[in-house]
């Protein structure tokens, strides 16, 4: 079986800033693997390029720009908001990371840049964002996608809850 649309991918990576001598960003092991269903549209588009037709057993080791991640930063994503709607009790810190429902209801998270007496300053772009990934791995499995996941689009895991697993369609 390979790396194909409406597969379940199980990897595990260890995901690098700037190539692989750059810092270590992220680890997903054989004991914490990242499971998708691949070709649902949930992950980065290179990302799936880069593993389509591989086979259980094999490895990768590919470069992301930032363009085919998580873009460059963008002004416009870091807004002024007014500081009383941060009422919890120790989340005004800079550097903490925070969680807004904008009009629409869709939930935004943000990282508090910095705080006056009036207004809270929001970076809203991807904590990723202007990065370059590398990413160095194995595929550990593959298997055919449910029903169920094909409707949901989605990995769900063994257990039968609908959402995914830690590790699973985040990235």
């Amino acid at each position: 079986m390979q790396v194909e649309e409406n597969h379940v991918v199980t990897l595990s990576y260890d995901l690098f800033e700037n190539g692989p001598q750059g810092g270590l960003l992220e680890r997903m092991d054989a004991n914490y693997p990242f499971v998708f269903l691949y070709g649902a549209g949930n992950l980065l588009p290179r990302f799936e390029e880069e593993l389509h037709g591989l086979k259980e057993g094999e490895t990768f080791s590919f470069t992301l720009t930032p363009e085919e991640a998580y873009g460059r930063p963008d002004k416009e994503q870091v807004v002024r908001l007014p500081r009383h709607a941060f009422q919890q009790p120790g989340l005004l810190a800079e550097g903490n990371h925070v969680s807004v429902t904008d009009e629409q209801g869709q939930v935004l998270n943000g990282v508090i840049c910095s705080y006056d007496e009036q207004t809270v300053e929001v970076d809203f772009n991807h904590v990723m964002a202007g990065k370059t990934l590398h990413f160095e791995g194995v595929v550990l499995h593959i298997r055919k996608a449910t029903v169920d996941e094909l409707i949901r689009k989605h990995y769900i895991p063994e257990d039968g809850s609908h959402r995914p697993a830690p590790g699973g369609d985040l990235l």
